[in-house]
């Protein structure tokens, strides 16, 4: 989802070039409102945290940003916002990693964007690998040490049909396996699912329960059948629903958007509210977020998970 405003000078951007980014966040004290568990979504009986993004039009990170630069909506009633911080904690994350037949001519420059990608990492992240082409496989378990997996698709082959949203079921319960706080799935896939056993309905039910942002990067092109041009729709779908998105890319782009993936994703801001209707009914509460920018900016957009599950008395 995203919302576009104009913001001021003086805010500090991250730098996207080929072959390097860096980010320079502007000096800030530390804010007692910063000691703040963190999550992909937090839900419990009087605070609701949720993480933003936010990104200029090139798609690069933005900091700097303060409380008063954000507005927040539960079910379309503005809500107090009462913590605010920038998150900053381990990760773990699952690169969901296709090796079906029609990512052949891809697989190179798609095994080049993990490596960008875990270039990023720190000691005390945690990684997992699940491939798959005509069924999902998890090839690397839960591990801090990224090599193990660069090594495992050093060998990965293309071939067969592909079950990405079998993969990426795997792949959320691999994570119930983590005890870090951040959680992520990494899919670099040309989706076109044709061999799942699970339904987008299906798989959309238990994304929305969990609290695991995914990220997809969808090399397209080539393919004719109705899956294939269904693709990008189904991996945007489930990608925005947890407050992450879908980078579209050609096979020549992908390590630079992996390695932007991995500053994002590491660089969020998290708003915390009590809703002021504090209903334990289980059903889905949708949420907004609105960039209230200083002046002099170009467009922001920001992105989110869109909604949660109340906990049921």
């Amino acid at each position: 989802m995203n919302l576009h405003r104009t913001g001021a000078l003086g805010l500090a951007l991250a730098l996207w070039l080929p072959g390097q980014v860096t980010l320079t966040p502007r000096p800030k004290p530390p804010s007692k409102e910063e000691n703040l568990p963190l999550a992909d979504i937090r839900v419990n009986s009087t605070l609701i945290l949720v993480p933003v993004s936010v990104n200029d039009s090139l798609n690069r990170p933005v900091s700097g940003l303060d409380k008063e630069n954000f507005r927040v909506y539960e079910d379309k009633v503005e809500q107090p916002i009462t913590s605010f911080a920038m998150d900053d904690e381990p990760v773990a994350v699952g690169l969901v990693f296709d090796t079906s037949g029609s990512m052949r001519e891809k697989l190179q420059r798609s095994r080049m964007a993990a490596r960008e990608f875990f270039r990023l990492s720190d000691p005390e992240d945690e990684y997992f690998l699940v491939e798959f082409d005509s069924s999902p496989r998890l090839e690397v378990h839960l591990t801090s040490d990224t090599g193990t997996i660069e090594s495992q698709l050093t060998f990965s082959r293309s071939h067969g049909s592909t079950a990405l949203l079998d993969a990426i079921l795997m792949a959320l319960q691999e994570m119930k396996h983590s005890k870090k706080n951040k959680k992520a799935l990494l899919v670099i896939s040309d989706g076109g699912d044709n061999n799942s056993r699970y339904t987008p309905k299906e798989v959309n039910r238990v994304v929305v329960e969990s609290d695991v942002l995914i990220y997809s990067i969808g090399v397209f092109g080539g393919g004719s059948t109705p899956e294939e041009a269904g693709g990008p729709g189904l991996l945007s779908q489930i990608s925005e629903r947890t407050g992450g998105r879908l980078f579209e890319a050609n096979a020549v782009e992908l390590p630079n958007i992996a390695k932007m993936i991995g500053i994002e994703l590491r660089n969020r801001y998290v708003i915390g509210y009590s809703p002021q209707n504090q209903v334990h009914d289980g059903k889905y509460h949708h949420i907004q977020v609105r960039l209230v920018p200083p002046r002099g900016l170009p467009k922001l957009s920001a992105h989110w998970r869109t909604g949660y599950n109340a906990p049921v008395e």
